[in-house]
């Protein structure tokens, strides 16, 4: 297939923990294209500090329409990645409408704006597997076809999202392809197990906390960087197939116990555990293994970092922060 020249990208949410790391990895792996990313008036943008100088920021909220058109208009944008999104799991059973109305609205309102712009850039919209909710064992590995059965609000509005870029490749011609992105290291997201995991075992190591509180540990996952999916993202919107879904994720598979147990391994304390009634979802996906053949298929995408090096980057990068934390 021909692979269509890239210029001006847009990255919804790219003040957040995967739109900075995909970012990183356009401007440094190609630097001729120029980087636009939409950003609320509250962002913080510390996830940019390394790249600051090589983004144009533009202030809009996706659930104002408004804002988004021009923020478009502006960036004029021959690809999109559309990664903004209320992305807490846990936090979505206690503020539903509001995680509903952020993930479905904000997701229409960007399909609207490139309409009314008249514009027709790539899209790659970032789904997730959590769609396929409490997945039955003999659906595992979990293709595409699997059927989608979403247990927490969060994950209800991803498939509608989902659902979307479907009904807009459709009805409208629009160019997008979506990607369903299962368990990933991504330092720079708190909420995840992982490194909610590696931050506590830090400042446990400083003694700025005593022990390490955690959730459901027998959930199934498997495990992929969060530079590799990254590069799965610039893949996908590449050499993806308009009007597709593609899973993406790694190949190795644990439960989340077994997480904790190695990143325990690395630390030269003694690391004691507890489990927190209120970390425990109503609802939660126990068993996360995907089949990525279709992706690697049609892009040839292929991981670059080990499992075990991600977790020592992902420890490093807490420890540092951690220090930050002393008097």
């Amino acid at each position: 297939m021909n692979v269509p020249q890239v210029r001006r990208v847009l990255i919804t949410g790219i003040a957040g923990s995967g739109g900075s790391y995909l970012a990183e990895y356009v401007a440094e792996r190609h630097p001729e294209v120029e980087i636009h990313g939409l950003v609320r008036w509250r962002s913080t943008n510390q996830n940019l500090a390394a790249i600051k100088d090589k983004v144009r920021l533009h202030e809009s909220d996706l659930t104002d329409l408004s804002s988004v058109f021009r923020a478009v208009e502006a960036a004029k944008p021959d690809a999109i990645f559309h990664l903004a999104a209320h992305a807490n799991v846990r936090a979505s059973f206690d503020t539903p409408a509001a995680v509903l109305a952020n993930n479905i609205l904000g997701t229409s309102n960007l399909f609207e704006a490139v309409r009314m712009t008249r514009r027709d850039p790539l899209i790659q919209l970032c789904s997730t597997s959590e769609v396929y909710g409490q997945v039955d064992p003999k659906n595992v590995p979990i293709t595409e076809d699997c059927p989608l059965r979403p247990v927490s609000p969060y994950a209800v509005s991803k498939t509608a999202a989902d659902l979307l870029g479907w009904s807009y490749f459709k009805s409208y011609g629009m160019k997008i392809v979506r990607t369903r992105m299962f368990t990933y290291l991504n330092p720079r997201r708190t909420d995840l197990f992982a490194t909610s995991f590696a931050r506590q075992i830090a400042r446990i190591e400083l003694g700025l906390q005593k022990e390490i509180v955690h959730g459901n540990l027998d959930s199934v996952r498997t495990f992929i960087d969060v530079r590799d999916a990254m590069a799965a993202y610039w893949a996908a919107l590449l050499r993806g197939e308009p009007g597709e879904v593609y899973n993406i994720g790694g190949s190795t598979t644990m439960t989340v116990g077994e997480c904790l147990k190695r990143l325990r391994a690395l630390s030269k304390k003694k690391i004691s555990v507890r489990q927190d009634p209120e970390l425990m979802r109503p609802a939660d996906v126990t068993l996360q293994v995907p089949c990525v053949d279709k992706f690697i298929r049609a892009t040839g995408w292929k991981p670059r970092y080990g499992f075990e090096e991600s977790l020592k980057d992902l420890l490093e990068y807490w420890r540092k922060e951690a220090r930050k934390e002393m008097p």
